[in-house]
């Protein structure tokens, strides 16, 4: 699991994947769902591939899984805003069941990153 450049780190790429896709799905919104829960869920989802970066971009392995931490927190504030989303129809069945499922999978191979990760800081001396 060797990488050398972010773009190279599939969690990465997922991430910015989904972020991506809230971005456009907001951008329909009218400006009272834009101005409020809108730019939370862009931020919490851009935060989820930010704080991978920020942590790849760390020396020491520790700090590396800090910031996948801040990711993991970051994927469960996207999970709360589409929650609100649905209730409040600002999304469709579809979009909300749609992105939970890639949200799983990010959480699923973040938490592999951060187990590989702890392999690497062990291996040091």
């Amino acid at each position: 699991m060797s990488h050398n450049r972010i773009e190279e780190l599939e969690v990465y790429v997922l991430a910015e994947e989904i972020s991506d896709e809230i971005w456009n799905i907001v951008l329909n919104w009218d400006f009272f769902a834009k101005d409020t829960i809108g730019k939370q869920i862009c931020r919490a989802a851009d935060s989820i591939s930010a704080n991978i970066a920020e942590g790849y971009g760390r020396f020491h392995f520790k700090e590396n899984k800090n910031f996948c931490y801040y990711s993991r927190g970051s994927i469960l504030e996207v999970k709360s805003f589409l929650r609100k989303s649905i209730k409040r129809n600002l999304i469709s069945e579809q979009q909300y069941s749609g992105l939970l499922k890639k949200l799983e999978t990010v959480h699923i191979k973040l938490n592999s990153y951060i187990k590989f990760i702890g392999k690497q800081e062990a291996k040091t001396p």
